[in-house]
């Protein structure tokens, strides 16, 4: 699955985002083309090369000559139709204006089909939010993902006056995604446009996907920020699949001068108190002086409950802290019958396949006290019978 990941440290509008595709990549010519077919007078483009901070980009211009109408809803899809950018890209960008107006509907307290679209109905809004579409099309993309979007402050000009920012339908668009906050610009860095494109496109808000990198671009901004470049970088690559790991927490402490009796009773109760494991290692410390090493894996969060309990149960006077990540197998259970009683088997799922099948300690310790035989006898008769049963 090919993924085109939007990174927003400086915001995003639909210029921008052309901007960044073309850099990665994407088919000038294509873009034109589906530009050239457009029902739509009075407008011109202009697509440039540029340096922003050292950093090369793509600059890409939309003016109008005149006056564009008002338009509604149904007449913005109608422009859409009639063009030649392919099914896939008219139905992204239909989604993309449905988003749009259902936001500006919300915010000027309409309907959707009653709403003007404004700046965003205009020449640049349409060519923009097509382009974008016809570009992520001919990159082959299956699935964009979005970097949180900065929150910048200030007012800008809309058709309305003076707004705040973000501009009211920015916000009615964000809700739901991830943001974060922008001290650092004055001013408005995520546009209707560039709002509307990600929450419609964006399968999730978050940091870097898992992929094999093949392509960055970048667009250019038309603002000059002091506090960093003002571009936005698109990233493309094949997804890695993601790995099932869990966070968790490693707490560790030595012991060297502990009754040995005492580390069951430990062992209980730190796994009362949360532990995902608990368990002993044999170490040599300074002095060539033999100690145990306790471990305790836990999730994020739990440690001081587990802390408190290390420090009433041992003699520890201290403990380190480290996090790694686990992996564990999906497990299912079933039940197997043997002569001895029935005794459950853990299955070990990985991508959809069993891997691994293991009889559950605890039935084969009962069916062997009950009928007075060796447990490895029971653990031998309950892998047959769920080695019979599968086959």
């Amino acid at each position: 699955m090919r993924v085109a990941y939007f990174d927003c440290f400086s915001g995003i509008s639909g210029d921008m985002a052309l901007g960044a595709l073309l850099g990665a990549g994407a088919p000038e010519q294509t873009l034109q083309e589906v530009w050239r077919s457009l029902p739509l007078q009075g407008w011109s483009y202009h697509i440039e090369k540029t340096t922003v901070n050292g950093i090369e980009a793509i600059d890409v211009s939309i003016r109008s000559d005149e006056e564009q109408p008002h338009r509604h809803l149904s007449d913005v899809l109608e422009i859409i139709k009639q063009s030649t950018a392919s099914a896939q890209a008219k139905e992204w960008a239909g989604r993309v204006f449905h988003r749009l107006a259902e936001a500006e509907a919300q915010v000027h307290g309409t309907t959707i089909e009653q709403v003007h679209f404004h700046e965003v109905g205009a020449v640049d809004a349409i060519a923009d939010i097509l382009g974008v579409c016809v570009l992520l099309d001919a990159l082959g993309v299956d699935a964009v993902e979005c970097s949180p979007l900065p929150m910048s402050r200030g007012f800008v000009k809309a058709a309305h006056g003076v707004i705040p920012v973000p501009a009211p339908a920015v916000l009615e668009l964000l809700k739901g995604a991830e943001v974060v906050p922008d001290d650092a610009v004055q001013g408005e860095t995520v546009t209707p446009t560039g709002a509307a494109l990600m929450v419609t496109l964006a399968r999730r808000f978050g940091g870097f996907a898992r992929m094999r990198i093949e392509r960055v671009g970048y667009g250019a901004g038309k603002k000059r920020f002091e506090a960093r470049p003002n571009l936005l970088r698109v990233v493309v690559g094949e997804m890695v699949p993601d790995l099932p790991v869990q966070d968790t927490v490693l707490i560790e402490v030595n012991l060297d001068d502990m009754n040995p009796e005492w580390y069951t009773p430990v062992q209980q109760k730190l796994f009362e108190a949360g532990a995902l494991d608990v368990y002993y290692s044999p170490i040599t410390m300074k002095r060539g002086r033999p100690a145990t090493q306790l471990s305790v894996l836990c999730e994020p969060g739990r440690e001081v409950a587990l802390l408190e309990t290390l420090f009433r149960e041992t003699t520890t006077f201290g403990a380190r802290f480290s996090r790694w990540q686990r992996l564990c197998l999906e497990r299912r259970w079933e039940t197997v019958h043997t002569r001895y009683g029935e005794v459950r088997i853990k299955i070990g799922i990985w991508n959809g396949r069993e891997m691994t099948a293991s009889p559950e300690y605890a039935d084969c310790a009962a069916r062997a006290e009950e009928h007075s035989v060796p447990i490895k006898e029971v653990y031998t008769e309950a892998e047959r019978a769920y080695r019979n049963r599968a086959s």
